[in-house]
């Protein structure tokens, strides 16, 4: 048995884990082969400026601070990382939005809405100005893993666990 991914701390929603060392074996592959679907709901802080994009952004970590920079173009140690949004809804002050994560850099979601000026409610270490507690037991980020779809081990049929946002 085991964990095939992980998620930022603050972060809430879907983890998979495999029954068996075979198992993990096959879908650690699909992960790596970017396979794998990761959809993620998101509240922000601003309005995108597009209702609908693809962000495709270089992106170092500075492993002291624990902290990404985003460029716009290839940078020497920064990876490449592509992500599509869409605006779902207004919600309040902020919008909902739905990520389709199509590489899994660290802090790679956070880092690239903040750059194009849209924080993600809570997350202070890119940019919100919005420091709150969801409930008396989450205090984090409005960032949620929503969906994971995949190619079951053993069946090869295509499984996908979802969730509502937990924010």
């Amino acid at each position: 048995m085991g964990l095939l991914h992980r998620l930022d701390r603050p972060v809430s929603g879907v983890i998979l884990f495999a029954k068996t060392s075979k198992g993990a074996s096959r879908l650690s592959e699909q992960f790596r082969a970017h396979t794998v679907e990761k959809i993620y709901h998101a509240l922000v802080e601003n309005k995108p400026t597009k209702n609908k994009a693809t962000l495709i952004n270089y992106l170092k970590k500075d492993e002291q601070k624990n902290f990404v920079t985003v460029y716009s173009t290839p940078t020497d140690g920064a990876l490449r990382a592509e992500l599509d949004y869409e605006v779902v809804e207004k919600k309040d002050n902020n919008y909902l939005i739905k990520i389709i994560l199509k590489t899994g850099r660290s802090h790679q979601i956070r880092a690239q809405l903040s750059a194009i000026g849209c924080p993600i409610v809570g997350d202070i270490k890119y940019g919100s100005k919005i420091k709150k507690n969801f409930s008396e037991e989450i205090v984090g980020i409005a960032l949620c893993a929503t969906s994971l779809s995949f190619e079951t081990a053993t069946t090869k049929e295509i499984k996908t666990i979802k969730i509502d946002p937990t924010f």
